[in-house]
């Protein structure tokens, strides 16, 4: 991708997410990388109110297939925003666009702009190796497996397994658990293999930030990413939060007999789902750090907008983060790489060209939690898609929503 050349040009009509809205988001500029031609102001029917992605999302909700918050953004306005179903059903509290939606791994992509907020300060280096910042790890991992390995997926590390069925009691009980849980990680590849979803490369770069910064990775974030964007519903909240707060979002997961449960309320219960057997996102206390949150769609949206503006990284670190690192082969490195003309792995979330454009994105999946938002920086597009309901398919409502925003059927 090239630089931003457009120097001189209105901001509101570069290639970017520029322009006020509706939502509250402010001014801005495009993504560095972001192609410097004519802005491209078109609104595809398919993506309007009536047009074929909203009537798409209806029917799915009609048929019991979806619960939560869709939302469509161009150049920082918003399109179109629904909601469907129930936040919480026992109170009777519908979904809305407020609502705040477990991320799951759509939540993960944090801990990278962290760790390069601090390089950009000079407080950290991604030649760091992992011991130059942290202690406890095994004499390979410290000494070879660098932060650049960690964000971009290719630290060979194998995946400890984690204990679904404990139930968390408190933030403290979290952190040193997964402290602990991040120091079993081994070297099973050279570093510099491309590795798949391991868990370790999200949990030691947050205890990374953790020693650079002496905060909770919770609290830097929340301070330094979702503050400073003006995600006011965004946040690490906790299970006691999670039952109380009416503006969060319960998830219901099915059991292996076909019944739905509010997963937070029956913490007994687990997901008969294979990809995720006997889980249950309500043991948590709160997530892991490097991992998941709560986000509304508008926030989503906004953090995009400040991504590309300079707000969260200067323009230079924000090209960093969404470059790409290592080529995806076929069927693997996101939702929409089986479709993509190419796929590659950047610093916690996978990029993507469909069509000849760019596509950021990020989802997450967990017993009653899909979630995804994605970016598409050269034509302006943002789009959101959060839900609370196993029978989403999140797949097929990711290609449905590109093909509205890119003006295809």
């Amino acid at each position: 991708m090239n630089a931003d050349s457009a120097r001189g040009v209105d901001r509101r009509r570069v290639l970017g997410w520029g322009g006020l809205t509706a939502a509250g988001l402010v001014a801005g500029t495009p993504l560095t990388g972001a192609r410097a031609e004519p802005a491209d102001d078109r609104v595809p029917p398919d993506t309007r109110p009536g047009g074929a992605y909203d009537r798409y999302v209806a029917k799915l909700a009609a048929e019991g297939r979806f619960s939560g918050v869709v939302m469509l953004a161009h150049r920082g306005r918003t399109v179109l925003s629904r909601s469907y179903g129930m936040a919480d059903r026992e109170r009777g509290v519908r979904n809305h666009e407020g609502t705040a939606f477990s991320l799951s791994s759509a939540g993960k992509p944090f801990v990278a702009v962290a760790i390069l907020q601090l390089a950009q300060q000079g407080r950290l280096k991604l030649y760091d190796t992992v011991g130059t910042h942290l202690t406890g790890f095994t004499e390979d991992v410290a000494g070879q497996v660098t932060i650049h390995h960690l964000l971009s997926g290719t630290s060979g590390l194998s995946n400890p397994d984690v204990d679904v069925a404990r139930v968390f009691q408190s933030r403290e009980e979290v952190q040193e658990y997964n402290e602990q849980w991040a120091r079993q990680a081994k070297l099973v590849a050279p570093p510099g293999t491309p590795t798949d979803h391991v868990g370790a490369e999200i949990a030691i770069p947050a205890l990374i930030v953790q020693a650079v910064t002496g905060m909770t990775y919770w609290d830097y974030v929340q301070e330094n990413i979702f503050r400073r964007c003006g995600m006011t519903g965004t946040g690490f909240f906790t299970r006691p939060q999670w039952l109380s707060d009416e503006h969060i979002a319960h998830p219901y997961m099915t059991l292996a007999d076909g019944s739905v449960v509010d997963a937070v309320r029956n913490l007994d219960k687990s997901s008969a789902n294979p990809h995720t057997p006997g889980v249950n996102p309500g043991r948590a206390f709160i997530d892991a750090p490097g991992d998941g949150g709560f986000a509304t769609a508008p926030d989503l949206v906004r953090f995009a907008q400040a991504l590309g503006d300079g707000t969260v990284l200067n323009r230079a670190y924000a090209a960093l983060f969404t470059g790409a690192k290592i080529p995806h082969p076929p069927q693997t490195g996101g939702l929409r790489a089986a479709t993509a003309d190419a796929s590659f792995g950047a610093y916690g979330l996978p990029v993507h060209i469909v069509n000849g454009q760019w596509v950021y994105d990020r989802a997450g999946g967990n017993p009653g939690v899909a979630a995804s938002w994605s970016i598409c920086p050269d034509i302006g597009w943002v789009g959101v898609v959060l839900a609370n309901y196993d029978a989403v398919p999140l797949q097929e409502i990711l290609e449905r929503q590109m093909q509205a925003v890119l003006g295809r059927s």
